[in-house]
């Protein structure tokens, strides 16, 4: 795990140096929950949390002795040496905290008594080498890893359910059954025949109780963190505080709640994790969300819950109601105002109609391209009936703008538009037409798209944004030099003086000595055509033009050529 620290790659820079100064690593471990049950241990019990916490402290101790004696052959990390005493002080915490470990068996004491030894050896190589590695421990979630090493819990979570289904990402589910309870049986004594009974009962009803020939005693160590026999809300954390004390890091973890919990209820569990030390919480209460990867799967069980909870509500006399939250259309009024665009793009004619809200919100558009009952014809009615659903129903207008400007195909070119001079397509020409309509400019300046008039007025001013003209005819020529279009540079406007009324004197333009082109040739010269260029279908910055084609100077894509 030191050695990876060398070749890995990190998200910047900083992140990196400070990795590779201070070195920090992360093992852990997974199926602490089965590894209990198989012990017969319950996850919520005194004999649990005292084997959970030795085996911390022993893994932790182990790799903070081989990181110290790593220091002595490499040195000690960067950082160690403005940082000994503290780390030093760390380590004589963590082996104090081993040593207030009450153990309660015969196992959980000979893992105590070698995770003492480790923590002394810690404390006497470091006090000598120092330590290669300024953390060493933490416990993530094990989900994916858990599931290759056939493992039946991650991390330090307990079951989530002896019978379970997990949503496949590709739809479906498959059913999981836990695998170390023939284990827990045998491990409590218990005969292959009853072991037998046992297991299908479980499998059937998706909990122990009253499981034939099952001890009342024994339930615990079967217990889950969802289901029939669910863990206390509290018994999670009270296994997370057991563990913290011999952790560098933090613990991923989720306390399960039932789907009853309430506010004051998890506010309980964050109060008492702050009073046990923990470094992070995380609560889930059941079925908060529409969809969950796990689900107990406890056919019986999950069935009289359902009838007991349907009983509790029949008795009550509050009527909770249920709220359902779902998109509404919003009419136009049968009169409406509307607007009528007639275009040519690439020298295909058409025609736009827009209607509008009486707030002035677009809701509808008309397209008529082609002869009536062909293919596009048809085609951009369906297209011309979705979009308007779409504007009705809440989808805002600078979404349907974003997506469909700079789209490209066939026709495009020139357009008969002094505002949209050029078009890659007749998609990227309506759009643009309906931003420049219906979007006020700020909405529109996020997408880049201006009028003519705004375009012209940044080459004058260097803004997009209207000024206010006030002050003296002198005065508005100042801010508004000429553009030299051979140089790309600003010029002031030469001014003649004349006398007028005797000793007054104004300021007037001299005779202009540039002849002004088109907006959009003026934004050519000044941006390059690249204004109009698409984006990158795979890093999706815009493209530079290349020849006929465009390059990508993101991730050096191109739009075909070679």
């Amino acid at each position: 795990m030191d050695i990876s620290i060398c070749f890995a790659d990190f998200p910047t820079e900083a992140i990196g140096q400070t990795t590779v100064d201070y070195r920090q690593l992360g093992i852990g471990y997974a199926n602490l929950g089965a590894l209990l049950m198989a012990m017969g241990l319950g996850y919520d019990s005194d004999g649990g949390r005292a084997m959970a916490a030795t085996i911390t402290s022993l893994m932790t101790g182990t790799s903070y002795k081989r990181s110290a004696e790593l220091a002595a052959v490499v040195g000690p990390y960067n950082g160690y040496a403005r940082n000994a005493e503290a780390h030093k002080r760390v380590m004589r915490k963590h082996q104090a905290a081993n040593d207030t470990v009450r153990t309660l068996g015969i196992a959980d004491g000979q893992v105590h008594k070698l995770a003492t030894q480790a923590w002394a050896d810690v404390i006497k190589l470091g006090e000598s080498n120092g330590f290669r590695n300024a953390q060493a421990s933490v416990l993530a979630p094990t989900g994916t890893i858990g599931f290759m090493m056939d493992c039946d819990t991650t991390g330090i979570e307990p079951d989530f359910s002896l019978v379970k289904f997990k949503k496949l990402v590709g739809g479906g589910s498959m059913q999981i059954v836990n695998q170390t309870i023939p284990r827990a049986l045998r491990k409590l004594g218990y005969q292959p025949e009853q072991v037998e009974a046992i297991v299908a009962y479980i499998a059937e009803h998706g909990h122990v109780i009253d499981a034939p020939g099952l001890k009342s005693e024994h339930y615990e160590v079967f217990d889950t963190a969802m289901g029939a026999r669910a863990l206390k809300p509290m018994g999670h954390v009270r296994m997370m505080a057991a563990a913290q004390p011999f952790l560098s890091g933090a613990i991923s973890k989720t306390v399960n709640l039932p789907e009853t919990a309430t506010v004051e209820e998890i506010e309980d569990i964050y109060l008492q994790s702050w009073k046990l030390g923990l470094k992070a919480t995380a609560v889930y209460r059941d079925n908060c969300k529409v969809g969950q990867p796990l689900a107990d799967g406890g056919g019986k069980a999950k069935k009289d819950a359902a009838d007991a909870a349907d009983a509790a509500a029949a008795e009550a006399t509050k009527v909770i109601e249920k709220i359902v939250y779902a998109p509404t259309r919003k009419r136009l009024p049968k009169s409406r105002v509307s607007r009528t665009t007639s275009f040519t793009v690439g020298g295909a004619e058409g025609y736009m109609t827009s209607g509008a809200h009486d707030d002035g919100e677009l809701g509808e558009i008309f397209l008529k391209l082609g002869k009536q009952g062909s293919t596009l014809a048809g085609v951009m009615d369906a297209f011309s009936i979705a979009v308007s659903i779409g504007l009705q129903y809440g989808v805002p207008l600078e979404t349907y703008v974003s997506k469909f400007t700079n789209l490209r195909f066939e026709p495009a070119g020139l357009t008969d538009d002094a505002d949209v001079r050029m078009a890659q397509s007749i998609m990227d020409y309506i759009f643009r037409r309906l931003a420049l309509d219906y979007l006020d400019f700020e909405t529109r300046q996020g997408l880049g798209i201006y009028s003519a008039d705004e375009r012209q007025r940044y080459l004058e001013t260097g803004s997009y944004e209207p000024v206010e003209e006030t002050g003296s005819a002198a005065e508005l020529i100042e801010a508004h030099p000429v553009v030299d279009i051979a140089e790309h540079d600003v010029v002031d406007a030469e001014v003649e003086t004349k006398a007028t009324h005797g000793s007054e004197a104004r300021e007037v333009p001299a005779e202009p000595a540039k002849v002004a082109h088109t907006s959009a040739e003026l934004l050519e010269q000044i941006t390059g055509t690249a204004v109009d260029s698409p984006l990158c279908f795979t890093c999706g910055t815009k493209m530079r033009p290349a020849g006929s084609c465009y390059v990508c100077e993101g991730c050096g894509s191109t739009s075909g050529c070679s």
